[in-house]
């Protein structure tokens, strides 16, 4: 699955984007112009701050770098606007081009409630949500977005926010179908207390029990633990064929790490990675790598949803060679 690059740029695309050039260098100049008044205003009064009042260093410092901030963030406004303008143009473009639709701002759903749920994704603070691609693949209702989690962590002047999730939740009707909830993790996620005598024989989500399912394949074991309430089906939704296939994509996507959720007929993943779809600029001479970066990723991550989902037989809905991200 590719989106023709050549094609955008010299179609609709590109001619849209030659015509963003006044926006974008309306945008660079109403930057310039602030930046020059929030200087013009903000320097006599740091010298007063400086040279006037006895106050303590640590205020005036506090004072200086707020007024400087806001003043930064002020004259940056209209860039952000742009870029974001920009950004969503470019995304939507490549989303018509793969037969999907884009949208910049994200409503998450039922498919992330149930992320949290059976803990697909960590627990966190502060939440973003953003970049949402949705539609049909090949027959499957799909719908991708990207996530940024963070927790508060620390006390006191040490309090700091960090990044527990950054990446996509992917969600698709399954090839195949299926009653069962079956869940599939990293090696590991569920230990028994203190981390003795290996991991949980079942896991409890909101009262609900899931089992832990036996895999006869080694190397899945040392990557992946499974967990159901059906160990029949979870046997015939991965099994050892489509237990290479998933190794396949962890290698293929640099050891990321991939978990899936098979519930009420359908498939969830979330697959962390770095932030993805940035496509926007301010500056229009890096259009055509952007166009081309964000193309990319879409494809991969698609082709990532598209391999693993299976047909009625068991085999897998694309045997397309996945992309190598591991060098």
């Amino acid at each position: 699955m590719r989106s023709d690059v050549d094609g955008l740029m010299q179609g609709a695309l590109g001619n849209w984007l030659a015509g963003q050039a006044e926006m974008r260098d309306g945008a660079k100049a109403k930057a310039y112009s602030r930046w020059t008044w929030g200087a013009v205003v903000l320097l006599p009064v740091l010298a007063f701050l400086w040279f006037g009042p006895a106050l303590s260093g640590q205020l005036k410092m506090i004072v200086s770098l707020g007024g400087i901030g806001l003043a930064g963030y002020w004259g940056y406004r209209p860039i952000a606007e742009a870029t974001r303008a920009i950004k969503i143009g470019i995304n939507s473009a490549i989303a018509q081009s793969f037969g999907v639709s884009y949208e910049h701002d994200v409503e998450p759903g039922a498919e992330f409630a149930a992320s949290k749920t059976y803990g697909l994704v960590p627990s966190y603070d502060r939440s973003n949500f953003e970049d949402r691609w949705f539609g049909t693949l090949e027959g499957h209702a799909f719908n991708l977005y990207e996530a940024h989690l963070e927790e508060q962590r620390g006390s006191g002047k040490n309090r700091r926010w960090v990044t527990v999730f950054r990446g996509v939740i992917i969600q698709m009707g399954f090839g195949r179908r299926f009653q069962s909830t079956t869940l599939l993790q990293r090696a590991g996620a569920h230990r028994k207390w203190l981390g003795l005598g290996g991991v949980k024989d079942s896991v409890n989500f909101d009262g609900h029990r899931l089992d832990r399912v036996d895999q006869v394949h080694p190397a899945f074991e040392e990557v992946f633990s499974l967990y159901s309430d059906d160990q029949v089906e979870a046997r015939v939704l991965v099994h050892p064929v489509y237990v290479e296939h998933l190794l396949r994509l962890e290698r293929a996507f640099g050891g990321k790490e991939l978990r899936a959720l098979f519930a009420g007929g359908e498939v969830i993943l979330a697959v962390e990675g770095r932030d993805m779809f940035e496509s926007g600029s301010i500056d229009a001479s890096s259009d055509r790598v952007r166009v081309a970066e964000a193309s990319e990723q879409f494809a991969a991550l698609a082709d990532l949803a598209l391999a693993i989902n299976q047909n009625e037989r068991g085999r897998v809905t694309n045997a397309a060679p996945l992309p190598d991200h591991s060098s």
